[in-house]
């Protein structure tokens, strides 16, 4: 799930919902790691708890109303399928909303979203804080389909819609202090009651924070999406603005940010927080690095049709964008440095 706005990678596995039925329209991971999740999520049971009824073609949740985007439109490659809108928008892991996978666009629908301001801050020139719905007016929206692959060992393809990140931050002029960005998502337990009770939320430290490298946060294929399927994100999905680095687990996907905050040393990161040893601050798609409870070597591929047609595929290194960004971490041990 991703670019190189400037050159795409292929993608070839067979995957998700036909283009003719995408071409009609108008995003860990269920972060298992402290919530007593078994080694058998690792090889993804297909079970409706364990995925959730959509993929089974039974769940007929609408999501609330989202609005059209303007947006440069990417066109796929001819052996591209998406996965269909319907279950990118009801299988979601948002813990602020609950650990299940339907929990989020259940318990998210009433989150308000406008007003919504992001603040910009710490080792730059110029901080400010702009509104975000002013924001998608104002900037150039693009098209971005990428692979996203969950921690858990499955995954998507989405058509992402949004804006280079690094492009974003040079607006603000960043010093040559600015060695890692560091996000935050809203912190609102009377909107969000996976902040109220840690046992519905994951027994995740709230607000939820992440972090980049700077050339990570500053490579054309970082984005922050607004939209997927040409509309605003929904709720469950992280509206109105959330981060996509598509190399890299989907946990890394920070949703409904409020703030961002460059600074000079590594930030702290909610999973790496509270398990360490599970979840570490890169977070790159490395079939040869497992989980501590699960193999990553294969996935399970959502793509359209119900439970037979889940299909298990072989994790590519960096989730098949390593030929962009594999040279950020050549001289790395990518085994230590997970």
């Amino acid at each position: 799930m991703l670019i190189k706005s400037p050159a795409r990678s292929a993608l070839n596995e067979g995957q998700t919902t036909p283009e003719s039925a995408y071409a009609s329209r108008g995003r860990v991971s269920r972060r298992s790691v402290i919530t007593g999740l078994s080694a058998g999520l690792g090889g993804l049971a297909l079970s409706r708890s364990a995925f959730g009824l959509d993929l089974f073609g039974s769940d007929d949740r609408e999501s609330a109303p989202r609005k059209p985007l303007q947006f440069t439109p990417h066109k796929p490659a001819p052996d591209l399928v998406l996965t269909p809108e319907k279950k990118v928008i009801t299988h979601n892991n948002f813990y602020e909303f609950g650990t299940g996978k339907t929990d989020p666009v259940e318990n998210s629908q009433g989150l308000k979203t406008e007003p919504w301001t992001l603040t910009v801050e710490g080792e730059v020139a110029k901080p400010a804080t702009v509104d975000v719905w002013k924001l998608m007016s104002d900037i150039g929206l693009e098209e971005r389909i990428y692979r996203m692959r969950c921690v858990e060992a499955w995954s998507m393809v989405i058509p992402w819609i949004g804006f280079e990140l690094g492009k974003f931050l040079k607006r603000f002029e960043p010093t040559s202090r600015a060695k890692y960005v560091a996000f935050e998502t809203l912190y609102d337990p009377e909107q969000m009651p996976g902040q109220r009770n840690r046992y519905v939320g994951g027994g995740v430290d709230y607000p939820y924070v992440e972090g980049l490298r700077m050339d990570e946060a500053m490579h054309p294929l970082t984005i922050l999406s607004v939209g997927l399927y040409g509309k605003t994100l929904p709720p469950q999905n992280g509206a109105p603005i959330r981060l996509v680095v598509p190399w890299k687990y989907g946990f890394k996907g920070i949703k409904s940010i409020v703030k961002i905050r460059l600074v000079e040393k590594m930030p702290p990161t909610s999973w790496n927080r509270l398990a360490s040893n599970e979840y570490g601050f890169y977070a790159n798609v490395n079939p040869a690095v497992d989980h501590p409870r699960w193999s990553q070597a294969s996935e399970r591929f959502i793509g359209p049709g119900g439970l037979f047609a889940v299909k298990r595929q072989k994790t590519l290194p960096f989730n098949g964008y390593g030929e962009e960004v594999a040279s950020l971490y050549a001289d790395m041990d990518l085994r230590k440095f997970f």
